[in-house]
């Protein structure tokens, strides 16, 4: 080999080691794992909390909203969330945000029903709870939870009773 020729390939070494180093590059960042995403971290934290998946015996979470109660008084309920086995609507009045009332189907999270076992407190015939200082909640044909959250601190625990009794509970307690 003469050093012109050597020359002639040292020139062209770069021409075809570029290529391959970048090939072997993409090679092992693609087999690389990916570390887990903030989403990835939630699902596991939750996991092990004992939440699951919505039950397929779950109630449509569009069949709670008649059961709501109207909007009256100076007050607008405007719903917020709908899904498998849950909905929400704020309560709001003067445009101002006061409570938020829901119903959720405890067939998803069984364990909510246990603040109600050895509740010696009623509203409408129905056991209730306190969930902190802004919250009451009641269950229905233990199964549905109904719930109103005071999100002004004017919304007082006997609002949300008196919402609570707003709801049609009756027709709540029929649906299978």
């Amino acid at each position: 080999m003469t050093i012109s020729m050597f020359m002639k390939f040292f020139k062209r070494l770069p021409k075809i080691f570029a290529p391959l180093l970048l090939a072997a590059l993409l090679l092992f960042t693609a087999c690389a794992s990916e570390p887990p995403s903030r989403f990835d971290r939630a699902q596991q934290e939750s996991t092990q909390r004992g939440a699951s998946s919505v039950s397929q015996e779950s109630v449509a979470g569009g069949q709670f909203n008649k059961f709501f109660p109207k909007a009256a008084g100076g007050y607008d309920l405007v719903y917020t969330q709908e899904k498998k086995g849950f909905a929400e609507a704020k309560l709001k009045r003067d445009g101002q945000e006061v409570a938020v009332l829901s119903i959720s189907d405890t067939v998803n999270n069984p364990s909510a029903t246990n603040k109600f076992e050895n509740s010696n407190q009623t509203i409408a015939g129905y056991p209730a709870a306190s969930q902190g200082s802004t919250g009451t909640a009641i269950l229905v044909s233990n199964r549905y939870q109904v719930k109103v959250q005071s999100r002004d601190p004017a919304f007082s625990a006997s609002d949300r009773l008196d919402w609570l009794t707003k709801f049609d509970l009756s027709s709540l307690a029929r649906l299978q």
